[in-house]
């Protein structure tokens, strides 16, 4: 009987024929012999064909019905994970790319579980880098508010209504249809927004009716002329779409910036083919830089065109920072140009991906805490904080994680990762090579089927829900009405044994306009002064 993900139709038969040979042989050999050990053989047979027929039709499990019989010894482990988690599951320097503990949280508040952990914290306390929330002796009483912001400035004409927590960029072409169809799902039940990635806006994405920010890349899939260059009429003609809430324009991506997004050739199915415009059977490979704007002052000017092209809606720009003054010489042409981007979403280097080289993963970008604070005083130093809001995604999964995003200056949190895991991704890292074992990052067609969308959208839905519920908790636990209130003096941080630094200490804050009367202390005088509004290139 075999245990290997074959597609959905010869696969059924090899279960067919697998039981019958079984059952065949052992009544065969029941009748020549009347041995009772034969007839144990056959009772376990018989047993194992019906499990095996179980795992394969449940829908809770997208391991079992991927993996039937064999994924079982995935779920005895779990059972015993208290007696094996610093073997297996909590130590995080053990090579696993999450802490099975975060992960754990993830899928009780999927299942609509209780996510209470017994003793106390996981954490030594005492550890340099260790991190923690002021509280209050007053707490305030817990809000049922789904905690919205609105993102448009004054050039805006059709502002959304945003939950502070949404589904980062996570492209069709990386995750599977039934993937896409899940979250968008998901987002519609529980009011929340779905970032398309750079791979378009794919009938999958439009099936469910959830609400959409489009992020167009260097590839400007599903608004490309033929030779890879921006198009105007189908860029207008989508973002028309009253399911598009937001436009984004991708600058580079946390894990992988200053180089393309990949979509290995596996993964380049005839469908993707047809929604990107590429070659099937191929490396999908975006540009590096854009072609429609190669200058900061240009840059503004097509943000501007994007929301004129989309009827109104907020347009803004995602980006990983590099180079600061790049950045800053974008503060630079919107003083200049009096065009301002309605939102800035930014990407740190810890984000996630399906596909990057090594060398970018590990050591290219600046962490996102860092890129948050700095784009966040920036904005200050220029006097345009105020009408820009601002996103945050890169490795955000649990409350706390929002909590400390918000307190260096979003208005709002992105997570990719914690939304993977309530899809049932089990991290196999597996995603660049189309053999997810459990329908997520895959165009397999027989793997696909092993992620039942109906329940993973309530699973998606209620991630959300409990997570928005757990923020809700820990603003009243500090005495704040909404998450926004959050500021650098409620977290701390150890830097020591014997050392604890508050978060004001660690990011201090730049004066309002500062950069612009030229206050600005030294370490922000000379990025400023390198930087120019006609170049992205160092001018000084």
């Amino acid at each position: 009987m075999t245990l290997l993900p074959l597609p959905l139709k010869p696969r059924f038969i090899t279960w067919t024929l697998s039981a019958t040979a079984m059952l065949g042989f052992g009544l065969a050999w029941i009748l020549v012999l009347h041995s009772g050990w034969l007839l144990l053989g056959l009772g376990i047979a018989a047993f194992l064909t019906l499990v095996g027929f179980v795992d394969f039709f449940q829908q809770k499990h997208a391991v079992l019905r991927m993996y039937p019989i064999a994924a079982h010894l995935r779920f005895i482990l779990e059972s015993i994970r208290p007696e094996m988690r610093q073997y297996f599951f909590e130590d995080e320097t053990n090579g696993l790319p999450f802490s099975r503990g975060t992960r754990s949280v993830v899928y009780q508040r999927a299942k609509n579980e209780l996510d209470v952990q017994p003793f106390g914290t996981n954490h030594d306390v005492y550890l340099e880098g260790y991190e923690w929330m002021s509280h209050s002796i007053a707490p305030t009483p817990l809000s049922h508010e789904p905690f919205r912001i609105t993102i448009g400035g004054p050039d805006c004409t059709q502002p959304y209504s945003s939950s502070v927590f949404n589904i980062s960029a996570m492209s069709f072409g990386s995750l599977s249809a039934n993937a896409i169809r899940a979250l968008n799902g998901g987002a519609k039940r529980g009011g929340f927004a779905h970032d398309t990635g750079e791979g378009g806006y794919s009938p999958h994405h439009r099936e469910n009716g959830g609400d959409i920010i489009w992020e167009i890349g260097s590839g400007y899939f599903g608004c490309r002329n033929p030779d890879g260059t921006f198009s105007r009429e189908k860029f207008a003609a989508a973002a028309a779409n009253p399911q598009i809430k937001m436009v984004e324009l991708k600058l580079s991506q946390g894990a992988k910036p200053g180089h393309g997004g990949v979509l290995p050739a596996p993964k380049v199915s005839a469908e993707i083919s047809l929604t990107r415009g590429v070659p099937q059977g191929h490396d999908c490979i975006s540009p590096s830089r854009h072609s429609a704007f190669s200058t900061p002052v240009e840059m503004m000017k097509f943000i501007a065109e994007m929301r004129h092209l989309s009827g109104g809606k907020p347009a803004g720009f995602k980006l990983c920072i590099g180079h600061e003054w790049e950045f800053l010489a974008i503060c630079k042409a919107m003083l200049a140009t009096g065009i301002y981007p309605d939102f800035i979403v930014v990407d740190g280097k810890e984000g996630g991906t399906g596909a990057a080289p090594l060398e970018f993963i590990d050591h290219i970008g600046k962490p996102m805490r860092e890129g948050l604070s700095f784009v966040h005083n920036a904005l200050v130093g220029i006097g345009a904080r105020q009408r820009i809001k601002l996103g945050a995604s890169g490795k955000i999964v649990t409350a706390f994680d929002i909590v400390r995003a918000m307190a260096l200056g979003a208005d709002w949190c992105n997570s990719a990762r914690g939304f993977m895991f309530a899809l049932g991704c089990i991290q196999s890292q597996s995603c660049h090579t189309d053999r997810c074992p459990t329908g997520v990052a895959t165009q397999d067609p027989g793997r696909q089927r092993a992620l039942v969308v109906p329940d993973k959208i309530d699973r998606v839905a209620s991630f959300h829900g409990a997570t928005i519920e757990s923020l809700a908790e820990l603003t009243a636990a500090a005495g704040l009405d909404h998450p926004q209130e959050f500021t650098l003096a409620h977290l701390s941080r150890r830097i020591s044994p014997s050392e604890v630094a508050s978060f004001a200490d660690l990011y201090p804050s730049l004066p309002e306009g500062a950069l612009v009367t030229g206050t600005a202390n030294p370490r922000w005088r000379k990025p400023w002064d390198m930087a120019s509004a006609s170049t992205f290139r160092a001018v000084a």
